[in-house]
């Protein structure tokens, strides 16, 4: 595993990890429809934060361990920033974990 790769790796861990102090990682899997969604983020079948559990951070932690292409661009933050205010839930560290996400996959 590349040295980006891991430094990505710890970023998305520190992802899960507020999930899980949030109180916000499910612990049931959605259905395996919810999960070909074609909108972005699942928005049409997925909360913000299953997207998060079920979606983007299996999709990544593959290609980390894959040692694969990273993406050109990450924009989540302001989708989790709009998700969190809409649903009146103090995030604000996650949002930075997030923004930490996004600043790291758009200076490569």
């Amino acid at each position: 595993m590349s040295d980006r790769h891991s430094q990505l790796a710890s970023l998305l861990f520190e992802v899960e990890r507020e999930l899980r102090q949030m109180r916000l990682w499910a612990d049931q899997h959605p259905p395996a429809e919810a999960l070909r969604s074609s909108e972005p983020f699942s928005i049409d079948v997925l909360t913000f934060t299953q997207w998060l559990q079920f979606i983007f951070l299996p999709k990544m932690y593959a290609t980390i361990e894959a040692a694969g292409e990273l993406p050109e661009s990450c924009s989540i933050a302001p989708m989790a920033e709009a998700f969190f205010k809409a649903e009146c839930i103090e995030a604000s560290a996650m949002i930075r974990h997030l923004a930490a996400v996004d600043r790291f996959i758009c200076d490569q």
